[in-house]
């Protein structure tokens, strides 16, 4: 059988020094259940990295971001699906956000992202981070 794919976009806020970390809810997965992660989600099918982002965040924490450059893009295989997932650096308008997926968020430094148990996906942006900022 065939394993499922999926092209996912993945937003690394920030605002000063500190990065928007999210932190996901029970799910179908144990393995990603309740680890953080970087916000974003699935492109459908005719939209841009970008314009999936931009919706993604919207949707999922009524925030509307500024994106500045492509960061990093890993492709991760998880037990029963894979993903290649391209992140980007972003800067948020304001710092209101509303979680409707999520159920906690933190701001952290660099440093501190280590502190967090992170979806296994997210794990070389957070190292990339913790080197370059």
């Amino acid at each position: 059988m065939q394993m499922k794919h999926y092209n996912v976009v993945a937003a690394i806020v920030m605002n000063d020094d500190k990065i928007l970390c999210v932190q996901r809810d029970y799910g179908k997965y144990d393995y990603i259940s309740l680890k953080y992660e970087f916000p974003g989600g699935k492109m459908k099918s005719g939209e841009t990295k970008k314009q999936a982002l931009k919706r993604e965040l919207l949707e999922e924490l009524d925030m509307n971001i500024k994106i500045e450059k492509d960061f990093l893009t890993v492709r991760h295989q998880y037990p029963d699906f894979s993903i290649t997932m391209h992140s980007f650096i972003c800067r948020a308008s304001n710092l209101d956000l509303n979680l409707k997926e999520h159920i906690d968020f933190k701001w952290l430094n660099s440093e501190g992202l280590s502190s967090l148990d992170w979806a296994e996906a997210d794990l070389p942006i957070v190292s990339k981070l913790m080197k370059e900022y």
